[in-house]
Order: C-alpha cells, then structure tokens, then sequence
C-alpha cells in the first residue's frame, strides 16, 4: 500500500522559500517513501528500505562498479543519473505491477513529479534531461544505471534473506533478466552460491 503522509513540502505552503529548500523538501520525502515491493513480501515497515536508501545504494554501486569495470563510461553522469533516477517517485509514489497503473501512465507520472522537483533549480533543465535519459535506456550509461538498479535489488534481497525476513527468489530472478553485462552477471551470480539465513519466527 502507498504511504498515504502528506510530503514534507506541504509545510512551507504559503511561506516564500528558495528553489533549493522546496526541492530539498520534497525530495526528502524519499527518505520516508518505502520500497513497495519489499513491504507486500512481508518486510515489515521498521526493516524496510526506503526509496532514498536505494538511490544512495544505486549511486554507490554504480560508482565503484563502473570505476572498477568499465572505463569507458562517463563517470560523473553515471552518478549524477543514478542519484537521480528515482524522483519520479516524489509525487508518483513506489508504482509497482501490482498496482495495475501501466507503463505510459507511470512514466507520465513520474515525469511530471521530475519536472516539478527539478525545473525550478539551476540548471534543472539539463537534470530533467539526464533523468529522460535514464528512463529511456539507450545510452550506454543509461543501460549501465538501469542494470545497477536491478542488482541494487537483488542485493537487497540477500540481506533480507540472510536476516530471514521472507523468500524473495522472484527478485533474483528479475534481476538476472534484466542484467546483462558479465561485470554484473558476475555479483548475481556470486550472490546465488550465498544461499539464504533462516526464516525468522
């Protein structure tokens, strides 16, 4: 289920505020925003993973994966896009297949959350750029982030399987549909010799 709390920017209506605090504002909403699919396998709200946290893994990962593996990449907008690859969630929310909204609709909505977060900056316009950039995957970076965010995942579900929080197979094996490049081939495929912890009472 979608949080339902009034985002943090709600606060400064009707008070004048610089560009920069509204979009702090509302982009720190993802700090309170969890991961949808993690709480409907049984996560509990106190364990789960809120979608900033997954940013911030995504934009690690993808930092040293690709300084380590792929020099070939522009490094600064590899970071840049994976930090910002998840704002369209501020106003959209954690859209997930279970929530039946299909795939031109939510690209719609997270786009008009990207824009009303990032427009009014400095320079907002080239970030909205890189965001449609991600979201369209054509780019070898964009390809890069994209594969990043699902090995994200996948490494979240081992910690969660290794505290014995729930069974997540279904999330490796999205992951390794979706992961194609040997680099990161290789982290899913060591991830899978791990095995799990046990299930917890």
């Amino acid at each position: 289920m979608q949080t339902k709390a009034p985002l943090p920017v709600t606060h400064l209506q009707g008070r004048k505020t610089s560009p920069l605090i509204e979009a702090y504002f509302e982009f720190s909403h993802l700090k309170q925003l969890y991961r949808q699919g993690w709480l409907r396998h049984g996560i509990p709200p106190e364990r789960c993973e809120s979608v900033a946290e997954h940013s911030f893994c995504v934009a690690l990962l993808a930092l040293f994966l690709a300084d380590a593996c792929l020099a070939g990449l522009d490094l600064s907008k590899v970071v840049r896009m994976a930090l910002l690859h998840d704002f369209g969630e501020i106003y959209a929310g954690d859209l997930t297949p279970g929530d039946m909204v299909g795939s031109q609709e939510k690209h719609q909505l997270e786009e008009q959350s990207v824009v009303q977060v990032l427009a009014k900056l400095p320079h907002g316009t080239a970030y909205v750029a890189l965001w449609e950039e991600y979201e369209r995957g054509e780019s070898p970076e964009a390809q890069f982030v994209r594969q990043v965010d699902r090995l994200e995942m996948a490494l979240q579900a081992s910690v969660y399987e290794h505290q014995g929080w729930a069974d997540l197979v279904e999330f490796f094996t999205s992951a390794e549909q979706a992961t194609s490049m040997p680099s990161l081939r290789a982290v899913l495929a060591e991830l899978q010799t791990l095995g799990k912890g046990p299930k917890s009472p």
